[in-house]
């Protein structure tokens, strides 16, 4: 467990609530320290190169990791003051942690229901109808419907990320935490994941939302807010039109980008140097 600092005031408008925050393992710091606050209606995207930190960060979110140094308040509730068993159930996740831990043989119904119990792989648990019919809407609202009755094992990479992510959605969570949805994701599958997501992104109901990504085309339209690591470090940090900018992306990936703003999305390629092609 790491450092737990004394017990701080809490903001109930704060989904999350992070202050000088970091996190190191035999002696490498592999994020922060930084302070990151996420309100009820607000959906981030964190966004960096390989090795920036990102998904250490989300750890910490996602009630899986203790701050090394820092304070981590999570849906109003302190890590090293709470039970996180319980914490967790109230939060939405996917990862290639979870799908990692999914047997191959589980039934995809059985695998987004059992999310009730937050358990992988359905053993003894009982179900009412209303939690198949709530497994149901789920998939059906990302998608994936008719994949309830297929095998996880037979499931492509992007039936999966859809899977990962109705089971997510499951247990109404009050912050959905998605990690990298559109990796290894074709261009067809990662439009129109990015499409839904945007779609759920818009919807007043729908739970705060922070996703990790290394591709700004990833970035559903919609998100309000957004994070740049690099190195562990915060680059930029603010709502995301002052963000996704060429400058930014530029000091974050430590080369020249330009990042061209349509029709609510982005799309980024490395900048053209001045001079380099000459007059026939």
């Amino acid at each position: 467990m790491g450092a737990v600092s004394t017990v701080i005031d809490i903001d109930p408008d704060l989904v999350l609530d992070l202050r000088d925050v970091s996190l190191r393992r035999e002696g490498t710091n592999l994020v922060g320290p930084l302070s990151w606050q996420v309100e009820l209606d607000e959906r981030w995207v964190v966004l960096g190169p390989n090795g920036a930190g990102k998904t250490s960060l989300l750890k910490i979110a996602a009630a899986l990791e203790y701050p090394s140094t820092g304070t981590a308040v999570i849906l109003g509730e302190q890590l090293g003051r709470t039970e996180v068993t319980d914490l967790r159930s109230r939060l939405g996740l996917s990862s290639v942690a979870v799908a990692g831990r999914i047997p191959g043989d589980e039934v995809v119904q059985d695998l987004v229901v059992s999310a009730g119990y937050s358990v992988l792989g359905r053993w003894r648990e009982k179900y009412e109808k209303q939690d198949f019919d709530r497994a149901a809407d789920t998939l059906e609202s990302i998608g994936a419907e008719h994949l309830a009755e297929r095998s996880w094992g037979t499931l492509s990479e992007g039936e999966r990320k859809r899977v990962l992510i109705a089971r997510a959605l499951m247990t109404d969570p009050e912050l959905l935490l998605l990690d990298e949805p559109g990796a290894g994701l074709d261009l067809g599958g990662r439009e129109d994941l990015v499409a839904r997501l945007g779609d759920m992104a818009m919807d007043p109901d729908a739970p705060a939302t922070v996703l990790v990504t290394h591709h700004v085309e990833e970035i559903p339209a919609g998100f309000t807010h957004a994070m740049l690591l690099s190195e562990g470090e915060v680059t930029a940090m603010g709502l995301i039109e002052d963000v996704i900018t060429s400058e930014n992306l530029s000091r974050a990936f430590a080369q020249s980008i330009q990042v061209d703003p349509i029709d609510g999305r982005y799309f980024a390629r490395r900048a053209r140097r001045a001079g380099r092609h000459r007059r026939a």
